[in-house]
């Protein structure tokens, strides 16, 4: 005969279960118009995956022996990693340097760097020509516990698991672990401390992934200080992320947001466009000095040189004015569109240095496949279901419950 304790557990472990099949029920209208795009896409993707796997890495891509990395590294990882920036910035400005008035972007800026990572470790799957061999970067086996592939895997893998905790208390409110909540909510700031040094280091080992490539990359955008720069850029593609994807998720989840925080909202995104117009002087005035040491001048009246001053003047230069008349102006639009124009930078730069200067000599260029540019889409498209799944469930833009403020 069960005791009654015994009884309770298990009516509360059915309760749970029930609780988590209704919220896997769709919410809202389903036919929506990004339903409609996405879906299709998802599914394509998934088929691709499944080819991929099936027959071969050469099945989809046009990836070679000469070209191993493509876009699904150039864009997914490279370009990805930097977008998820703006989780260390955010959560460094909050409970490092305690400005509060950024606490209620914190939870979404985590969530979405958490899912970036998630989601890019999963893009670095499909990329390698035997998945099955991902364990070796982490044990150290054939590159050895030097390599700097060794310490971007750790970095990685550390780092999700830093972001996770950091997120964790609004998992906890969601499913009203009370107690669980309150240990967790203990760990946050050493997770913080943790994650914001693993970061730090994971984006500029990115760039030192590609030290090895001298001679291959081409010459305006290689350089001893791409881990520098892959930092330094880190940190205003992050927080022009934050800003492009803090402008939707207020227009489409408004209303989740209380009236206190859509007022702060603007007063936000000014202050970021100040840390980016920063970031973005330091980033300038490094490539600045770094093509200057190297008497790079020869090489910009070439086709090649022509798209190094796109890069740097009509999208580092120009948005970074844009942010600077735009924090002075109180201009919320004008900041917006300065942050778009510098994810467009960040995306130029990253595939120049990955794909597109990388063997720029070769008389056969890899250019992806159809096949390539589709799973792309699908990565991105589940990333936003699932990020839109956890901010209507979870106490993500919204309040937490009332109970955590009585248990405090």
């Amino acid at each position: 005969m069960k005791t009654n304790a015994e009884t309770l557990t298990i009516t509360e472990r059915q309760s749970t279960w029930r609780f988590l099949l209704s919220e896997m029920k769709p919410r809202g209208k389903f036919l929506t118009p990004f339903n409609i795009i996405s879906i299709p896409i998802i599914l394509l993707g998934v088929v691709l995956i499944v080819i991929r796997f099936m027959k071969g890495i050469g099945s989809i891509t046009n990836l070679t022996q000469d070209t191993p990395w493509g876009l699904w590294i150039g864009f997914d990882v490279v370009t990805g990693v930097a977008f998820a920036g703006g989780a260390y910035v955010i959560t460094f400005m909050v409970y490092i340097l305690n400005l509060k008035n950024f606490h209620s972007i914190v939870r979404v800026t985590v969530l979405n760097g958490f899912l970036a990572y998630v989601f890019y470790a999963g893009a670095l799957l499909l990329d390698l020509g035997r998945p099955w061999h991902v364990i070796n970067p982490v044990i150290g086996n054939s590159f050895g516990t030097s390599s700097v592939l060794f310490l971007v895997a750790w970095h990685f893998l550390l780092y999700m698991v830093a972001e996770l905790i950091e997120f964790s208390p609004a998992i906890a409110e969601w499913l009203g672990a009370r107690r669980a909540r309150k240990i967790l909510s203990g760990m946050t700031l050493a997770a913080v401390i943790f994650g914001i040094t693993l970061s730090t280091l994971h984006q500029s080992g990115l760039g030192a992934l590609f030290l090895m490539a001298k001679g291959k990359i081409h010459p305006l955008w290689y350089s001893e200080f791409i881990p520098i720069m892959f930092f330094v850029s880190s940190t205003f593609a992050g927080l022009s992320m934050v800003i492009f994807e803090g402008s939707i998720s207020h227009k489409v989840f408004s209303g989740q947001i209380s009236e206190k925080n859509h007022q702060a909202q603007k007063g936000i995104i000014n202050k970021l466009s100040k840390i980016c117009a920063g970031a973005m002087f330091a980033y300038f005035f490094l490539q600045l000095l770094v093509f200057i040491h190297e008497q790079h001048w020869g090489l910009l009246n070439t086709g090649m040189g022509y798209w190094y001053l796109l890069e740097m003047l009509g999208f580092v230069l120009v948005p970074m004015i844009l942010f600077i008349i735009s924090y002075r102006t109180f201009n919320t639009t004008l900041t917006r569109v300065a942050a778009i124009m510098t994810m467009i930078g960040v995306i130029l730069n990253r595939l120049n240095v990955t794909v597109i200067g990388f063997k720029w000599e070769m008389a056969i260029r890899y250019v992806p496949s159809w096949m390539e540019f589709t799973v792309t889409l699908a990565v991105i498209f589940t990333e936003i279901w699932i990020f839109r799944w956890v901010i209507t469930r979870m106490p993500v833009l919204r309040d937490s419950p009332s109970w955590v403020k009585e248990n405090e």
